[in-house]
């Protein structure tokens, strides 16, 4: 697919079509308020991997709603002091795998925190969280469920996991909770900049070819899954848009970067047909925090900068951290 958005200089200046409510800030406030009205109950309990260079710790808080999520710390064998930490998310219908998948960052002297998916990890790698709120009729998949109101749309519930997920990593004697840094690649961008826009003392940020920003332009633009399950959602449900494009507003990362309030790196892929890259300039031109960069790829669709990208993340994260220490 050749380039088929904006170009590059119009990306440069691009801040998106999403209306922003009202009472965006009053509804995460409650939404965070009725979420830590349950207790975090963090459990890490040791994991034997095989793995020598590290230790795992399997790992269950109390995300929305009191339900349980899972997730996997892993650290570097020899840590005895707590250690800058890393909260990973992850990419649509993905889960937490196993404990070997995850080793970057324990390898670059880290702890390394990645946090499961409820109700997904089933699409390509596997998940061990469940979703135990029902929704109303929706396309298969994740993009439409509950998304007739804010309050009962999917991503409120995974949102407010990923700021309990913080929380969470920040709780264990081997995290250093002042160096917390949020990364992820595609929806797990976009949780990124959920939790970036909603946890005020992050000291990074790093967000890849996000998903989950400027929706109207989104779904419009392409028509390759996800976002063409709100689109089919619509074609059959007529008459709906408005209502539809009301909820989406509240999770919109374009709303979130503009309350950014740490350093950031985010990368975008110019030929992504899934994550369009005028989405991604939406967000990072609305970034709040002054410190804050974006590398693109010119001739990348939805794999965006790959291992290149992790390249990028191992020199930008470590001076991050320095400078917060």
């Amino acid at each position: 697919m050749a380039v088929f958005d904006l170009p590059l200089a119009e990306l440069r200046t691009y801040r998106g079509a999403s209306a922003e409510p009202a009472d965006f800030d009053a509804f995460w406030a409650k939404t965070l308020h009725e979420t830590r009205a349950h207790e975090l109950a963090a459990r890490f309990e040791p994991v034997e991997t095989g793995l020598r260079t590290v230790r795992v710790y399997d790992v269950t808080f109390a995300g929305f709603g009191g339900h349980p999520v899972k997730g996997w710390l892993t650290v570097p064998a020899a840590t005895d002091e707590p250690l800058p930490t890393v909260v990973e998310f992850i990419g649509y219908g993905g889960g937490r795998d196993l404990p070997h998948t995850h080793l970057l960052w324990a390898s670059a002297g880290f702890a390394h925190f990645v946090m499961d998916t409820r109700g997904q990890g089933s699409a390509w790698s596997g998940g061990d969280t469940a979703d135990p709120v029902g929704s109303a009729p929706a396309v298969p998949g994740f993009m439409t469920r509950g998304v007739e109101e804010p309050e009962t749309y999917y991503y409120r519930r995974l949102f407010a996991d990923g700021v309990r997920a913080v929380e969470a990593a920040r709780a264990h004697p081997l995290t250093d909770a002042s160096r917390t840094a949020v990364i992820g690649t595609s929806q797990g961008g976009g949780v990124t900049l959920a939790v970036g826009g909603l946890v005020p003392d992050l000291v990074a940020v790093a967000p890849d070819v996000p998903f989950l920003c400027d929706f109207p332009r989104a779904t419009r633009l392409t028509d390759r899954s996800p976002y063409r399950e709100i689109g089919t959602y619509l074609k059959t449900h007529r008459g709906r848009t408005e209502r539809v494009l009301r909820t989406l507003s509240y999770f919109d990362g374009v709303h979130f970067a503009a309350r950014g309030r740490a350093p950031a790196l985010f990368s975008a892929a110019l030929e992504d047909q899934t994550c369009p890259p005028s989405t991604v300039f939406a967000a990072f031109n609305s970034w709040a925090h002054a410190d804050k960069t974006i590398e693109v790829y010119d001739f990348n669709d939805h794999e965006g900068g790959g291992t290149h990208q992790e390249a990028v993340k191992l020199r930008w994260l470590p001076a991050r951290f320095r400078d917060n220490t």
